[in-house]
């Protein structure tokens, strides 16, 4: 079964880079210790992945980066542990296909490496990059992501304020237009939460509660702890929750 830490926001305000979900990487990861890391998400990679391996390297875990390397698609192979990072997501995707890296990741995480994400890395684990909010800075060959889980993730998820006076569409809205042309349920999952897929199902996790959206349904509040596998049933029984 895959194993996914899919986090919604990479740094929370007053605390550094990953702070928030370090014990939770650290329980996921267990005894492994060789972690990739796919910079592709920001433009300046080498700052990126400095920043990335402090974190990591600070965690005892022995890190290296992608764009490092001449064969990354055989270092992935190779790694115990790969993490994805966030960013603008048409760039991550886009050099994601155009380096040839899409399969490698999907044969790694199906055949039982963990897959840790955040943000854009969440996203991409998902069927497409249909629920980005991110600019399209680059055009990437198709929409299609790794397709890890069969639901799709909006990250960063803000509530519509009812005393704004801003007239641009609430993120809710946009899930909802999405939900207009696409099959795929969504998770609105706040800053500071995430979702951790294991044999036992997806539970959503952190200090709050996240929002469900399901066509032709009501959006549904979920509280943290729940097991999504039971509130996205009927996608589970025809697609498989998790490879």
């Amino acid at each position: 079964m895959s194993r996914l830490l899919l986090i919604s926001n990479s740094t929370v305000h007053g605390r550094a880079y990953l702070d928030h979900v370090a014990s939770e990487v650290r329980d996921f990861v267990g005894t492994r210790t060789r972690i990739i890391f796919l910079p592709y998400a920001l433009h300046d990679r080498r700052a990126y992945c400095a920043q990335a391996e402090d974190r990591f390297r600070n965690m005892g875990l022995e890190f290296t980066s992608a764009h490092d390397l001449s064969n990354a698609s055989r270092a992935i192979e190779e790694s115990e542990i790969v993490f994805i990072g966030g960013g603008n997501t048409f760039r991550l995707l886009h050099e994601l296909q155009k380096n040839g890296l899409i399969e490698p990741i999907r044969r790694a995480v199906r055949a039982g490496t963990p897959y840790i994400g955040s943000s854009a890395g969440s996203i991409v684990a998902c069927p497409s990059l249909k629920t980005t909010k991110d600019m399209p800075v680059v055009q990437p060959m198709s929409f299609e992501a790794l397709g890890l889980v069969p639901f799709q993730i909006s990250p960063h998820y803000l509530d519509p304020d009812p005393k704004s006076t801003h007239m641009g569409e609430t993120q809710e809205q946009r899930i909802e237009q999405f939900l207009e042309e696409n099959e795929e349920p969504v998770v609105g999952l706040r800053e500071g939460s995430f979702l951790r897929a294991e044999h036992d199902g997806v539970m959503l996790k952190g200090p709050l509660s996240a929002r469900i959206f399901r066509r032709g349904q009501s959006p549904a509040e979920i509280p943290s702890g729940t097991n999504l596998t039971d509130v996205l049933v009927q996608q589970v029984s025809s697609a498989g929750l998790v490879a």
